[in-house]
């Protein structure tokens, strides 16, 4: 992972927000991954800010789109925002 990569993660009502901050490889999507799969399943939507990413890796995209359609069933709703936002958001995520 990263050695500066971090999540914070706040939850309200039946919502997650998740704001990352650093760099984005492999090992921190991976990160994501599991962060994302610990969601209860009263969480309806959940906002990811990248505004806080230094530098987004081919490779960590790559490994999040590969683990992404794995978690249809955990995740309702994930909604990307921020500077790379675009970067980490693929056309099948409502």
């Amino acid at each position: 992972m990263a050695e500066n990569f971090r999540i914070s993660q706040l939850k309200c009502n039946n919502s997650v927000h998740l704001t990352l901050n650093g760099d984005f490889d492999g090992t921190s999507a991976h990160e994501l991954i599991n962060t994302l799969k610990s969601c209860g399943g009263d969480v309806d939507q959940v906002f990811i800010n990248t505004n806080g990413l230094k530098v987004v890796h081919s490779f960590g995209r790559v490994v999040l789109f590969r683990n992404l359609p794995g978690l249809n069933d955990r995740c309702c709703s994930l909604v990307f925002i921020g500077n790379h936002g675009r970067r980490l958001h693929k056309p099948w995520i409502h």
